[in-house]
């Protein structure tokens, strides 16, 4: 006898299990609709995403009122320098150009590594790739190709002076002086090789460290002139070059205590040896034209050693023609290299955070203030209050704070003390002009127009 067929029964008469739907769901629906926005916008029939890159992308403001103009650049920016009217931004794998007045977009370039020589109407911008030779030199407003050259492996800048070194082989090398904006060298000079390393946009030389601070970038001033004398470090030995003849004037292998800098127009020879288990420092300064030392101080740690060990492995502490050392009675204090006069000493439980070869920038021994003293004289220009770790550096044009709490950048008149820009931001300095300086937050930079110190203006 056949099955009874019902209503659920299959064709055959055996009953089929029903499985009650419950539709696609929130994640089908949200899937469905996507698929349809791509279908849309790939037939050209309606595009949202425009739309929705420019709220994606919308800039928020990086500063006060002060900020005059805020730009969204390519990447995060490396380093950023003011070069006469435009503002250079290097990132990791290409440099642009802004307008210092207003911020629009002048050029942009594929390059590894960038650097600014010269001032004013005379800068230029220097570009290269890693791991290639050769670098070309580009004017700053419409990054136009001024020279090329195709030899170099590194460059060095300064304010009035362009240097670079051809190496056909590691052991010979050839350094060409040029004018900023020149095409002709002004003079050659021969090394036997330059050490591992020296590669790219101003590698490092024997000269100072200067005091590092948070959300101040390093490079924060332009480039400043050419030292009269450079040290560079080929295979374990120092060789002294004068800037302005390119004469090599001495060629010297440290002691095996020793750590060999090039300051100020000396040659320093810091010394520091184990005794007791404590480390005894001494320096002097030597003229390398005539092999004469000229001065000499006992007793100061300049930071060249670690901390445990007396083993010397980095220049030391200060800035363009000045050191700052720590005596053994806990003083700070400030030297200049050319003649070793003391020209500051500061007092116990203060200190320095900041100098160069005018001022120097001391926290109170109560942690409350920061004080701009003068050196050769140490008269206190101005005091502020200041936080327990004061984040500042020391430029031409200002000294400038990144303070924390809450977040500010501040600029004053090193001078006066006069303040130029308060800005509540959480942004970094990166880079301070004559008139203003260059803030920046990710991919966000800005320029902060400094307030005149002219009574009459």
């Amino acid at each position: 006898m056949r099955a009874r067929r019902g209503a659920e029964g299959g064709a055959d008469g055996y009953r089929v299990p029903v499985v009650k739907g419950r539709g696609l769901g929130r994640p089908g629906w949200l899937l469905l609709g996507l698929v349809t926005v791509v279908v849309l916008s790939v037939s050209g029939v309606w595009n949202p995403f425009p739309g929705v890159w420019d709220w994606v992308n919308r800039s928020a403001p990086i500063g006060g009122p002060g900020v005059v103009w805020q730009q969204r650049v390519g990447g995060t920016p490396r380093s950023v320098t003011i070069a006469g009217e435009t503002v250079v931004v290097e990132q990791r794998t290409r440099v642009e150009a802004v307008r210092l007045a207003d911020g629009t977009p002048l050029w942009k370039r594929k390059a590894d590594w960038s650097a600014v020589a010269g001032a004013g109407q005379d800068a230029v911008v220097v570009v290269g790739k890693l791991l290639a030779r050769g670098y070309e030199v580009l004017d700053p407003v419409t990054g136009a190709t001024r020279r090329r050259d195709s030899a170099a492996v590194a460059v060095w800048t300064w304010r009035n002076l362009l240097l670079d070194a051809r190496c056909p082989a590691p052991t010979d090398c050839t350094l060409h002086a040029w004018d900023p904006r020149g095409d002709t060298p002004l003079w050659t000079a021969y090394l036997p090789g330059v050490r591992s390393g020296l590669l790219g946009d101003n590698p490092g030389l024997l000269d100072t460290r200067r005091i590092e601070a948070v959300r101040i970038h390093n490079e924060i001033s332009s480039p400043e002139p050419a030292p009269g004398l450079l040290g560079f470090p080929v295979d374990g030995r120092v060789h002294v070059l004068d800037t302005a003849t390119g004469r090599v004037l001495v060629d010297i292998e440290p002691g095996r205590d020793e750590w060999l800098s090039v300051v100020g127009g000396r040659m320093l020879r810091l010394t520091a040896t184990s005794e007791e288990g404590n480390c005894r420092y001494a320096v002097s300064g030597w003229d390398p034209l005539s092999g004469r030392e000229i001065w000499q101080r006992a007793g100061v740690n300049f930071g060249t050693a670690d901390a445990i060990g007396c083993a010397q492995r980095r220049d030391p502490l200060g800035a363009r023609s000045v050191l700052i050392g720590m005596s053994p009675d806990g003083k700070q204090a400030v030297l200049d290299a050319y003649d070793g006069r003391l020209l500051l000493v500061t007092d116990p439980g203060t200190k320095i955070v900041a100098v160069d070869d005018r001022y120097a920038l001391v926290r109170a021994a109560d942690e409350r203030s920061v004080s701009a003293r003068e050196l050769g004289g140490g008269e206190t220009r101005w005091t502020r209050p200041a936080e327990e770790e004061p984040r500042a550096a020391l430029t031409p044009s200002a000294a400038v704070f990144a303070e924390q709490d809450p977040s500010r950048l501040v600029a004053l008149d090193p001078r006066t003390g006069a303040e130029l820009a308060n800005l509540r931001t959480a942004a970094n300095a990166l880079a301070v002009g004559a008139n203003g300086m260059v803030i920046g937050e990710g991919r966000q930079i800005g320029y902060v127009s400094f307030q005149s110190t002219d009574p009459a203006g």
